[in-house]
Protein backbone atom coordinates (compact mmCIF):
# COMPACT_ATOMS: atom_id res chain seq x y z
CA UNK A 1 0.00 0.00 0.00
CA UNK A 2 1.37 3.71 -0.77
CA UNK A 3 2.15 5.99 2.69
CA UNK A 4 -2.00 7.71 2.11
CA UNK A 5 -3.42 3.64 2.26
CA UNK A 6 -1.02 3.20 5.25
CA UNK A 7 -2.34 6.28 6.93
CA UNK A 8 -5.92 5.85 6.46
CA UNK A 9 -5.15 1.88 7.69
CA UNK A 10 -3.34 3.46 10.75
CA UNK A 11 -6.65 6.02 11.21
CA UNK A 12 -9.75 3.62 11.13
CA UNK A 13 -8.13 0.73 13.23
CA UNK A 14 -7.62 3.51 16.02
CA UNK A 15 -11.22 3.96 15.11
CA UNK A 16 -12.49 1.09 14.94
CA UNK A 17 -12.90 0.13 19.22
CA UNK A 18 -15.01 2.89 19.51
CA UNK A 19 -16.91 3.54 16.14
CA UNK A 20 -19.64 1.15 17.32
CA UNK A 21 -20.71 2.96 20.39
CA UNK A 22 -20.78 6.21 18.84
CA UNK A 23 -23.90 4.72 16.92
CA UNK A 24 -25.53 4.03 19.82
CA UNK A 25 -28.63 6.32 20.43
CA UNK A 26 -27.93 8.14 17.45
CA UNK A 27 -31.68 8.51 15.60
CA UNK A 28 -30.56 10.55 12.48
CA UNK A 29 -27.31 8.10 12.26
CA UNK A 30 -29.82 5.11 12.38
CA UNK A 31 -31.94 6.67 9.88
CA UNK A 32 -29.47 7.21 7.66
CA UNK A 33 -28.22 3.78 7.68
CA UNK A 34 -31.94 2.63 7.27
CA UNK A 35 -32.21 4.86 4.22
CA UNK A 36 -29.04 3.02 2.63
CA UNK A 37 -30.63 -0.05 2.79
CA UNK A 38 -33.58 0.67 1.50
CA UNK A 39 -31.74 1.78 -1.45
CA UNK A 40 -30.12 -1.64 -1.94
CA UNK A 41 -33.17 -3.40 -0.94
CA UNK A 42 -35.05 -1.71 -3.99
CA UNK A 43 -32.56 -2.94 -6.22
CA UNK A 44 -31.48 -5.96 -4.55
CA UNK A 45 -33.41 -8.99 -3.96
CA UNK A 46 -32.78 -11.20 -0.62
CA UNK A 47 -30.46 -13.50 -1.35
CA UNK A 48 -28.04 -11.77 -3.52
CA UNK A 49 -24.56 -11.63 -3.29
CA UNK A 50 -22.90 -8.72 -2.59
CA UNK A 51 -19.22 -7.29 -2.31
CA UNK A 52 -18.60 -4.76 0.30
CA UNK A 53 -16.22 -2.31 -0.18
CA UNK A 54 -14.54 -0.69 2.97
CA UNK A 55 -16.75 -2.72 5.41
CA UNK A 56 -15.50 -0.61 8.67
CA UNK A 57 -16.64 -3.05 11.71
CA UNK A 58 -18.69 -4.84 9.54
CA UNK A 59 -22.00 -3.28 11.17
CA UNK A 60 -23.71 -2.99 7.58
CA UNK A 61 -22.49 -7.08 6.66
CA UNK A 62 -24.26 -8.00 9.67
CA UNK A 63 -27.20 -6.48 8.84
CA UNK A 64 -27.40 -7.05 5.49
CA UNK A 65 -26.92 -10.86 6.31
CA UNK A 66 -29.86 -10.78 8.56
CA UNK A 67 -31.95 -9.56 5.71
CA UNK A 68 -30.70 -12.49 3.80
CA UNK A 69 -27.66 -11.21 1.74
CA UNK A 70 -24.51 -12.87 1.33
CA UNK A 71 -21.91 -10.41 1.80
CA UNK A 72 -17.99 -10.62 0.85
CA UNK A 73 -17.22 -7.70 3.35
CA UNK A 74 -12.94 -6.21 2.25
CA UNK A 75 -11.39 -3.46 4.21
CA UNK A 76 -7.59 -2.53 4.55
CA UNK A 77 -7.49 -1.40 8.23
CA UNK A 78 -6.35 -4.48 10.31
CA UNK A 79 -8.60 -3.16 13.34
CA UNK A 80 -11.83 -3.11 11.54
CA UNK A 81 -11.44 -6.10 9.84
CA UNK A 82 -10.84 -7.56 13.05
CA UNK A 83 -13.99 -6.16 14.71
CA UNK A 84 -15.77 -7.88 11.06
CA UNK A 85 -14.45 -11.13 12.13
CA UNK A 86 -15.36 -11.28 15.78
CA UNK A 87 -18.68 -9.84 14.73
CA UNK A 88 -19.06 -13.48 12.32
CA UNK A 89 -17.78 -15.59 14.57
CA UNK A 90 -20.09 -14.41 17.69
CA UNK A 91 -23.40 -14.23 15.49
CA UNK A 92 -22.71 -17.79 14.01
CA UNK A 93 -22.46 -16.17 10.40
CA UNK A 94 -19.79 -17.76 8.90
CA UNK A 95 -22.17 -18.75 6.24
CA UNK A 96 -23.24 -15.42 5.00
CA UNK A 97 -20.38 -13.57 5.42
CA UNK A 98 -16.73 -13.82 4.67
CA UNK A 99 -13.72 -11.69 5.17
CA UNK A 100 -11.04 -10.70 3.19
CA UNK A 101 -8.09 -7.74 4.08
CA UNK A 102 -8.43 -5.71 0.30
CA UNK A 103 -8.21 -2.43 -1.12
CA UNK A 104 -10.33 -0.84 -3.17
CA UNK A 105 -7.61 -0.09 -5.39
CA UNK A 106 -6.48 -3.62 -5.86
CA UNK A 107 -10.37 -5.79 -6.33
CA UNK A 108 -8.15 -8.24 -9.10
CA UNK A 109 -7.32 -9.76 -5.58
CA UNK A 110 -10.93 -10.74 -4.79
CA UNK A 111 -11.13 -14.91 -4.36
CA UNK A 112 -15.26 -14.60 -4.55
CA UNK A 113 -17.61 -13.25 -7.29
CA UNK A 114 -18.97 -12.36 -9.48
CA UNK A 115 -21.44 -10.33 -7.73
CA UNK A 116 -25.02 -9.35 -7.80
CA UNK A 117 -23.88 -5.70 -6.41
CA UNK A 118 -21.19 -4.23 -4.59
CA UNK A 119 -21.42 -1.11 -1.70
CA UNK A 120 -19.34 1.06 0.05
CA UNK A 121 -20.96 3.06 2.52
CA UNK A 122 -20.28 6.45 4.75
CA UNK A 123 -17.53 7.58 2.57
CA UNK A 124 -14.87 5.19 2.37
CA UNK A 125 -14.33 6.19 -1.43
CA UNK A 126 -13.85 9.35 -0.41
CA UNK A 127 -10.59 8.34 0.41
CA UNK A 128 -9.29 7.98 -3.20
CA UNK A 129 -9.14 10.79 -5.62
CA UNK A 130 -9.51 9.10 -9.04
CA UNK A 131 -12.74 7.14 -8.69
CA UNK A 132 -12.07 5.03 -12.22
CA UNK A 133 -8.93 3.48 -10.32
CA UNK A 134 -12.04 1.55 -8.44
CA UNK A 135 -14.40 1.57 -11.47
CA UNK A 136 -12.15 0.22 -14.42
CA UNK A 137 -12.15 -2.81 -11.87
CA UNK A 138 -16.10 -3.61 -11.50
CA UNK A 139 -16.47 -5.30 -15.22
CA UNK A 140 -14.79 -8.67 -13.83
CA UNK A 141 -16.61 -8.61 -10.33
CA UNK A 142 -20.26 -8.16 -11.44
CA UNK A 143 -22.75 -10.24 -12.93
CA UNK A 144 -24.51 -8.76 -16.14
CA UNK A 145 -26.97 -6.57 -14.80
CA UNK A 146 -25.05 -5.72 -11.73
CA UNK A 147 -25.40 -3.05 -9.33
CA UNK A 148 -23.15 -0.68 -7.51
CA UNK A 149 -24.46 1.11 -4.50
CA UNK A 150 -22.32 3.80 -3.05
CA UNK A 151 -22.57 6.17 -0.62
CA UNK A 152 -20.14 9.34 -1.35
CA UNK A 153 -19.61 12.58 0.48
CA UNK A 154 -20.40 15.58 -1.48
CA UNK A 155 -18.73 19.27 -1.86
CA UNK A 156 -22.03 20.91 -0.12
CA UNK A 157 -22.79 19.94 2.86
CA UNK A 158 -25.64 22.81 4.29
CA UNK A 159 -25.01 22.13 7.66
CA UNK A 160 -21.36 22.86 7.26
CA UNK A 161 -21.48 25.92 5.72
CA UNK A 162 -23.95 27.76 8.35
CA UNK A 163 -21.37 27.54 10.89
CA UNK A 164 -19.14 29.29 8.75
CA UNK A 165 -18.89 32.47 11.51
CA UNK A 166 -17.83 29.62 14.35
CA UNK A 167 -15.49 27.88 12.56
CA UNK A 168 -14.32 28.70 9.14
CA UNK A 169 -12.20 26.42 8.14
CA UNK A 170 -13.87 23.58 9.10
CA UNK A 171 -17.21 24.91 7.27
CA UNK A 172 -15.20 25.38 3.52
CA UNK A 173 -13.02 22.07 3.95
CA UNK A 174 -15.58 19.85 1.52
CA UNK A 175 -15.26 23.41 -0.86
CA UNK A 176 -11.66 22.75 -1.87
CA UNK A 177 -13.05 18.98 -2.86
CA UNK A 178 -9.44 17.73 -3.63
CA UNK A 179 -6.79 16.55 -1.20
CA UNK A 180 -8.06 18.27 2.13
CA UNK A 181 -6.59 17.39 4.76
CA UNK A 182 -8.72 15.07 7.19
CA UNK A 183 -7.62 13.97 10.93
CA UNK A 184 -8.97 10.87 12.36
CA UNK A 185 -7.88 9.71 15.68
CA UNK A 186 -4.96 11.92 15.79
CA UNK A 187 -3.57 10.34 12.19
CA UNK A 188 -3.85 12.55 9.13
CA UNK A 189 -4.47 11.94 5.11
CA UNK A 190 -6.36 13.00 2.56
CA UNK A 191 -10.03 13.22 1.74
CA UNK A 192 -11.74 14.33 -1.56
CA UNK A 193 -15.41 15.58 -2.35
CA UNK A 194 -17.32 14.27 -5.40
CA UNK A 195 -20.50 15.73 -7.09
CA UNK A 196 -22.80 12.60 -8.39
CA UNK A 197 -22.04 13.92 -11.94
CA UNK A 198 -18.00 13.25 -11.08
CA UNK A 199 -19.25 9.77 -9.66
CA UNK A 200 -21.07 8.90 -12.50
CA UNK A 201 -18.68 10.15 -14.83
CA UNK A 202 -16.09 7.77 -13.70
CA UNK A 203 -18.06 5.14 -14.58
CA UNK A 204 -17.88 3.41 -18.28
CA UNK A 205 -20.40 3.49 -21.04
CA UNK A 206 -21.37 -0.34 -19.59
CA UNK A 207 -22.84 1.52 -16.52
CA UNK A 208 -26.37 2.87 -16.05
CA UNK A 209 -27.46 5.31 -13.48
CA UNK A 210 -30.20 3.89 -11.83
CA UNK A 211 -30.60 7.05 -8.81
CA UNK A 212 -29.32 9.40 -6.83
CA UNK A 213 -30.28 10.22 -3.33
CA UNK A 214 -29.42 12.97 -0.86
CA UNK A 215 -28.10 11.74 2.49
CA UNK A 216 -28.96 13.97 5.54
CA UNK A 217 -29.74 17.06 3.15
CA UNK A 218 -31.54 19.00 5.64
CA UNK A 219 -31.07 17.20 9.24
CA UNK A 220 -27.65 17.11 11.08
CA UNK A 221 -24.75 15.36 9.87
CA UNK A 222 -23.65 12.00 11.01
CA UNK A 223 -21.45 13.39 14.02
CA UNK A 224 -23.93 15.20 15.19
CA UNK A 225 -25.52 12.66 17.73
CA UNK A 226 -27.23 15.03 20.04
CA UNK A 227 -29.40 17.61 17.80
CA UNK A 228 -32.14 14.90 17.44
CA UNK A 229 -32.34 14.17 21.30
CA UNK A 230 -32.07 18.02 22.23
CA UNK A 231 -34.46 19.74 19.66
CA UNK A 232 -37.17 16.41 18.82
CA UNK A 233 -39.79 18.60 17.24
CA UNK A 234 -37.28 20.47 15.08
CA UNK A 235 -35.56 17.35 14.20
CA UNK A 236 -39.00 15.41 13.46
CA UNK A 237 -39.58 18.76 11.03
CA UNK A 238 -36.60 18.54 9.50
CA UNK A 239 -36.39 15.02 8.77
CA UNK A 240 -39.60 15.30 6.98
CA UNK A 241 -38.75 18.16 4.45
CA UNK A 242 -35.42 15.99 4.09
CA UNK A 243 -37.16 13.16 2.87
CA UNK A 244 -38.89 15.37 0.11
CA UNK A 245 -35.60 17.41 -0.71
CA UNK A 246 -33.08 14.31 -0.96
CA UNK A 247 -34.39 13.20 -4.22
CA UNK A 248 -35.00 16.37 -5.37
CA UNK A 249 -32.49 18.17 -7.93
CA UNK A 250 -30.33 20.23 -6.62
CA UNK A 251 -30.55 18.85 -2.90
CA UNK A 252 -29.74 15.20 -3.90
CA UNK A 253 -26.46 16.62 -4.56
CA UNK A 254 -25.42 18.18 -1.11
CA UNK A 255 -25.78 16.86 2.64
CA UNK A 256 -23.46 14.91 4.58
CA UNK A 257 -23.47 12.30 1.76
CA UNK A 258 -25.54 11.27 -0.92
CA UNK A 259 -26.37 7.59 -2.20
CA UNK A 260 -25.75 6.98 -6.58
CA UNK A 261 -26.35 3.51 -8.20
CA UNK A 262 -25.99 2.16 -11.43
CA UNK A 263 -26.21 -0.72 -13.33
CA UNK A 264 -23.84 -2.64 -15.73
CA UNK A 265 -25.59 -3.51 -18.72
CA UNK A 266 -22.21 -5.05 -20.89
CA UNK A 267 -21.97 -4.70 -24.68
CA UNK A 268 -22.95 -8.20 -26.34
CA UNK A 269 -19.34 -8.32 -28.19
CA UNK A 270 -20.61 -11.06 -30.31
Amino acid sequence: MSDHFHAVAEAFSRKATIYDAFGEDHPNLTRMRQKVYAHIEALLSSGSTILELNSGTGFDAVTLAGKGYHVHATDIAPGMLAQIEDKVRRYHLEDQISVQPCSFTELDQITLGPFDGITSNFGGLNCINDLSLVTRQLPHLLKPGGVVVWVIMPPICVWELIRIPQDFRMAIRRLKRRNVVSNVEGVKFLANYFTPKEVKGAFGPEFRLLRVEGLSVLTPPADNKTFARRFPRLYRTLVKLDNFASHLHPFRAWGDFFILSMRYQPTDRS
